[in-house]
């Protein structure tokens, strides 16, 4: 299976880049299953409903969230009717929507996708690895398509602020996951990797959004809190040309597990990357 992960998309540049290139992208790169990241579509803060269907009809599979989930209060009532929305898992029992999903792919396989916050730096939700832990023994990783309970990939999106959360998540769930792959800071890391036990890591997706700016917001704004340490204006997604940013994996059906993993940047200012397989 071949999985195209994209991080967190920021504004309208990053929506209008996603649209318009994953469809050339999916045929190009031959993707069965594409995630994204979507929680700061809306104007850097939240999603909205007429968002996530523009990136559904462009070829989007599962849309994940995080600590920006409810920020558009209009996404609740339609996610909890679209299951290829999801949220983190780690939020309290009784929340709206739901923190994994299990989609079909082309030839009756099915894959796990899961959406987990951080806490490290984060909100104080349930413990994350013990909420992942409890959605992946549920399923059985690898084996004959068809078989009740079976999936073809697992996909963790681990939504967090620390790199050490983020590996120790990792290397955790390594051999029981296709990809454990971080979203939230917006600079994709250059750490991507097949771990020991088969799981493709990599720290951070980066954004898909305009990176002449502060993580996708606009400069000026975003500079002046540092400087001045007080509430100033509220911040606006900067409009230049966006990269998609994210990573391709390759797995094996019958084990679940990856074979190869390559970061993905296309478009805007950051050199461009694509897998070589």
């Amino acid at each position: 299976m071949r999985i195209l992960f994209l991080g967190d998309v920021v504004g309208r540049s990053g929506r209008d880049a996603l649209v318009s290139r994953l469809p050339a992208l999916r045929r190009e790169l031959a993707t069965d299953l594409v995630v994204v990241n979507a929680e700061n579509a809306s104007h850097g803060f939240g999603l909205a409903p007429d968002m996530a269907r523009a990136f559904l009809e462009a070829g989007v599979d599962v849309l994940t969230l995080g600590n920006h989930a409810w920020d558009r209060k209009e996404i609740i009532p339609f996610m909890e009717g679209e299951p290829r929305i999801i949220r983190p898992i780690n939020f309290p029992p009784g929340t709206p929507g739901r923190g994994a999903t299990v989609v079909e792919i082309s030839g009756g396989r099915r894959a796990l996708v899961v959406n987990v916050m951080g806490r490290l730096f984060m909100e104080p939700l349930d413990d994350p690895f013990r909420g992942v832990q409890a959605e992946l023994a549920r399923h059985v990783l690898g084996g004959p398509v068809g078989t009740p309970g079976t999936i073809q990939a697992a996909v963790v999106d681990i939504h967090a602020e620390a790199t050490s959360e983020k590996l120790a998540f990792g290397h955790s769930f390594d051999g029981r996951a296709s990809l454990v792959i971080g979203t939230h800071t917006h600079v994709p890391t250059a750490d991507h990797q097949v771990l020991e036990g088969g799981t493709a890591y990599m720290t951070d997706a980066g954004m898909c959004g305009d990176y002449d700016s502060v993580i996708g917001m606009s400069k000026g704004a975003s500079a002046l809190r540092f400087w001045r340490r007080m509430p100033g204006e509220r911040l606006s997604p900067a409009e230049g040309e966006a990269t998609l940013c994210g990573a391709l994996v390759e797995t094996d059906d019958a084990t679940g597990l990856a074979k190869r993993i390559g970061p993905l940047r296309v478009g805007g200012r950051l050199a461009a990357v694509k897998p070589g397989f």
